[in-house]
């Protein structure tokens, strides 16, 4: 990781000065990749150049902000905090859901994992978009707030001649554990090619503060609902079993319920990865 690190680095440095950006804008989420991809920002651009925006919203947990400044403050840099909260509102996006804040927390943990558990492959109906109205109701919730986040780090960035630095993962390219033109959007993905459970090893590598190493994975969506939750797998198991099937490996010695699972994920994430579908073969 010693040597990867070095690698993604020059990347970072590289592909800022090919295309002329003065630095980098990215997400803190309080999670480990905005944490790693904040981390390897400085040290490819200097602190100074690297610029964090906090983007929470009335459902956000409570602890994400608190995590985000930490991050913020380990890593040296400058950061605005800009509640997207009433742009979604705005958009009447709120009027379906009552706020969290009114419920005991265990309340709206359990509401909100009955929610997502309503129809059968809930995250197989997040990919294709069905499930019934409902759910597609519940899908566009949530996903109105990360495209808000999207516009708010390009407004920032464009503002400052800086690049929008993605924190996208391998693990949730290839299972389409992202949000079409919200957090896949981005001028450059400096760990796109690293499976989650690798990003774990470089965190530790950069040292990276052990509260947020340890920290369970979550999109931040609603109280409860943590990536693996949401995936129905471990990340564990799941990069195990992505990482035979892309090197074409034998899988006889995993459970086969759960490569199932990834193989009907992996099918199903292309419909997550659309791009241009009216553009005609041969036109420009």
């Amino acid at each position: 990781m010693s040597e990867e690190k070095e690698r993604i680095i020059e990347f970072i440095k590289t592909q800022i000065a090919a295309y002329g950006f003065g630095g980098a804008v990215v997400g803190i989420s309080g999670g480990i990749d905005s944490a790693v991809v904040g981390k390897l920002l400085t040290e490819a651009l200097g602190k100074h150049n690297v610029f964090g925006l906090l983007l929470p919203e009335r459902d956000s947990s409570k602890t994400t902000i608190a995590d985000s400044v930490m991050v913020c403050e380990f890593l040296g840099i400058h950061y605005s905090v800009r509640n997207i909260t009433p742009l979604v509102r705005k958009l009447g996006v709120y009027r379906t859901k009552p706020p969290a804040f009114l419920f005991p927390r265990k309340v709206q943990e359990e509401y909100a994992r009955a929610q997502w558990l309503k129809t059968a492959n809930p995250y197989i109906n997040d990919l294709k978009n069905s499930g019934g109205e409902t759910n597609r109701r519940n899908l566009a919730y949530y996903r109105t707030k990360h495209r808000f986040r999207m516009i708010e780090l390009y407004y920032e960035a464009e503002q400052r001649g800086y690049a929008v630095v993605g924190t996208t993962n391998r693990t949730e390219y290839l299972t389409g554990f992202y949000i079409k033109w919200g957090d896949d959007s981005s001028d450059i993905e400096p760990i796109m090619h690293l499976y989650k459970t690798q990003v774990f090893e470089l965190a530790k590598e950069l040292g990276i503060p052990q509260r947020i190493i340890d920290k369970k994975p979550s999109p931040d969506i609603a109280p409860g609902i943590t990536d693996e939750f949401a995936m129905g797998i471990t990340y564990g198991d799941l990069d195990r079993i992505l990482q035979k099937i892309e090197l074409d490996q034998p899988l006889s010695d995993e459970k086969q319920d759960v490569v199932k699972k990834v193989r009907e994920i992996l099918a199903s994430a292309k419909y997550r990865n659309i791009r241009n579908i009216n553009l005609l073969q041969g036109e420009t």
